[in-house]
């Protein structure tokens, strides 16, 4: 049993290089940001497809609105980024 074309000797391998490189200590943090990062990407591509699939009935296609015109609530959308979320920075893995 086995991931793609990796058998369980080369997943074992691999994880003790992982151990060996970062340390025991380490490791879970590095899953827990690898596995946030993973979350957070397949969110933005959801995000991105709903947008794709149903387009806005207020502005025409090819037009985008001035981000000062669009509410409170849209604004931070045109931006790229929300405007009440905060986002800390990244820890740093070396």
């Amino acid at each position: 049993m086995g991931f793609g074309n990796f058998g369980m000797g080369e997943l074992l391998m691999v994880l003790v290089i992982v151990l060996v490189l970062f340390g025991a200590k380490r490791v879970p943090e590095i899953g827990a940001s690898i596995g946030k990062g993973i979350r957070e990407f397949k969110r933005n591509i959801s995000d991105v497809d709903k947008h794709l699939r149903e387009p806005e009935s207020d502005h025409r296609i090819g037009e985008r609105a001035p981000v000062d015109r669009l509410p409170a609530d849209r604004a931070g959308v045109a931006t790229g980024a929300p405007a009440d979320e905060v986002r800390p920075e990244p820890k740093r893995l070396i």
